[in-house]
């Protein structure tokens, strides 16, 4: 299985997916932990060309188009190998970030985004989608006051460029809802993470 976990910023996907990749571990399943933009070598060179917070002229159809080619690499050399050898593989973000960030928070439309990442994906999707859902304004204020985190490029765009990610998040929540479940990620962790495990375990039995 491919799981994804999505959301606006502060939403909490780090600290969830720990939980998950520890519940299903004790349950015998082996799971690879991932992120995007990243997760390969030559990812993680694009995700920090695309974070840098000097690069703030970065054209917003060049940010799409690495993101993809990040999305694409990250595919060949981690993901779809693990999902052959019949693990399990946790990604913090994936197609659905492109979509909501670029696609509806930048303006470029989500159709013409989705495109350029099926062209990258080979039309490839996950198998369950976590929206960890929370008031932008509430998941900045989580970010200000974890000073572990680091703040990156996208940490500093406007409440409107948040409130347009969150909504876009939620349209695709209703249109890909057979993946998709959503959690209310204003809540606190333990029942969060219940809430996820709960999803999890359904979905397993399912298959």
């Amino acid at each position: 299985m491919f799981i994804t976990f999505e959301g606006p910023e502060g939403s909490g996907k780090t600290s969830v997916i720990k939980n998950v990749y520890d519940y299903l571990t004790k349950r015998g399943y082996e799971i690879i932990l991932t992120r995007e933009p990243g997760g390969t070598p030559i990812a993680e060179e694009i995700r920090n060309v695309i974070l840098d917070k000097k690069n703030t002229n970065l054209d917003a159809r060049a940010e799409a188009l690495l993101y993809a080619a990040s999305r694409r690499q990250h595919l060949v050399e981690k993901v779809w190998p693990a999902l052959k050898e019949g693990k399990i593989v946790l990604c913090d973000r994936f197609l659905d970030s492109s979509l909501a960030y670029q696609g509806g928070a930048r303006g470029i439309g989500v159709e013409e985004i989705l495109n350029v990442n099926l062209f990258a994906t080979e039309g490839f999707y996950p198998d369950l989608t976590f929206l960890l859902d929370i008031e932008p304004s509430l998941g900045l204020k989580r970010i200000a006051l974890n000073k572990n985190r680091e703040v990156n490029r996208l940490d500093l765009e406007k409440i409107e460029f948040h409130n347009k990610v969150r909504q876009t998040f939620l349209d695709l929540a209703k249109k890909y809802e057979d993946r998709y479940v959503i959690i209310d990620a204003s809540k606190p962790l333990t029942e969060v993470n219940k809430s996820v495990e709960e999803a999890i375990a359904r979905r397993l039995k399912e298959k």
